[in-house]
């Protein structure tokens, strides 16, 4: 099956699934065409599809619940319940039961994308030296959360950037559109749950926003709180793409929240499920953390090493599997990430072009 047949196939399973806002649903269409990078972000549907043919041998490594969907701009900051600033994954949407080496591939992927747009300096070797560094001594360590206030001021360096500042941050937020419509009483039941109080008046906005969910609605409420705006953002959750690539039967679960709840965590405590509405606190330091704003003066190979212990932080709420994994991991040759990736970057490019020339209307 080829990408374009994938697409609509993939997205008439996700119709069954939720209402879909087809306007966003083209515009992820166009932006699949502009680059390789966000092609390989708004297409997890496809990854589950052909990396267990690509990566015949890796497939058969242990599984445990994974993030699934991991790449190098799926990560950012949060308030813990201390009011601490964190690090780390910030997208469960596809999480599900992977082999552990799916989540290290697809983020090994992701950044030897990355290096080939320039947007890292590092080369393919160092990154996927580094990643597996990370893991293997975050395993071996048992974990720990990226807290970035006494420690970790290189990263926090990066995580509060100019191009994240308050002002620049609200400025956006003012500028989504309203939202015409009602929308589901579930949806409102979400959003005023996280708020401050009962009763507080908001303004219901719509926001468009990452690639791999553009389609899925989207619902941001802003209201005024003590001098100051504050924001939450619900999204509509869908079960993994894992479930439809493998045709899996019923009932079909979504993972997010056993996943996030499992991990090596300082959990963000505004981050919640709703019935199927994942609901969140949006700030200028709560959000994803794109590759086109942090800073240029970064250590890139530090930032990589920590996205791969990072990804141990969240596969180590499989205690169960640790010892599996790491005499897995024993047995693979230096090189096999490095390879694997190369691989998977092949077939994500060929799928691109053949998506440019015959997927976009």
């Amino acid at each position: 099956m080829n990408i374009v047949k994938s697409t609509a196939r993939y997205e008439d399973w996700l119709r069954m699934h939720t209402t879909v806002i087809e306007a966003d649903l083209r515009l992820k269409h166009k932006r699949m065409a502009e680059s390789v990078f966000p092609f390989l972000r708004a297409t997890f549907y496809r990854w589950v599809q052909v990396w267990p043919d690509i990566c015949a041998d890796l497939a058969k490594a242990p599984s445990i619940l994974s993030v699934g969907d991991l790449h190098i701009e799926n990560f950012g900051t949060w308030r813990d319940v201390e009011g601490r600033l964190i690090w780390g994954v910030n997208d469960f949407d596809e999480a599900a039961t992977f082999p552990y080496t799916n989540d290290l591939v697809r983020l090994a992927t992701s950044a030897l994308l990355a290096i080939e747009e320039s947007q890292l300096a590092a080369t393919a070797k160092e990154v996927c030296a580094e990643i597996l560094d990370g893991y293997t001594k975050s395993l071996a360590e048992g974990g720990r959360p990226f807290v970035l206030e006494e420690g970790n001021k290189w990263l926090r360096a990066i995580a509060l950037n100019e191009l994240r500042d308050p002002d620049h941050f609200w400025k956006k937020m003012d500028q989504l559109p309203a939202v015409r419509h009602e929308i589901s009483p579930t949806a409102r039941e979400a959003l005023e749950h996280l708020m401050p109080y009962p009763g507080l008046d908001y303004h219901l906005t719509q926001r468009v926003a990452g690639l791999g969910s553009l389609g899925h609605p989207r619902y941001v409420a802003i209201a005024e709180f003590h001098g100051g705006k504050i924001a939450r953002e619900a999204k509509i959750l869908v079960p993994s793409s894992v479930f439809w690539a493998n045709d899996l039967p019923g009932p079909v679960e979504i993972w997010y929240a056993a996943t996030l709840s499992r991990a090596v965590r300082c959990p963000d405590p505004f981050v919640q499920m709703r019935g199927r509405w994942i609901v969140r606190r949006l700030s200028p330091h709560c959000s994803r953390i794109e590759l086109a704003v942090l800073p240029r003066d970064r250590d890139e190979c530090r930032l990589i090493f920590s996205m791969g212990w990072e990804t141990a932080n969240v596969h180590l709420g499989n205690p169960a599997q640790v010892k599996a994994i790491c005499k897995h991991l024993a047995k693979l040759k230096p090189t096999w990430l490095y390879t694997a990736a190369g691989d998977m970057v092949r077939a994500v490019k060929q799928d691109w072009q053949a998506w440019r020339k015959n997927g976009v209307s």
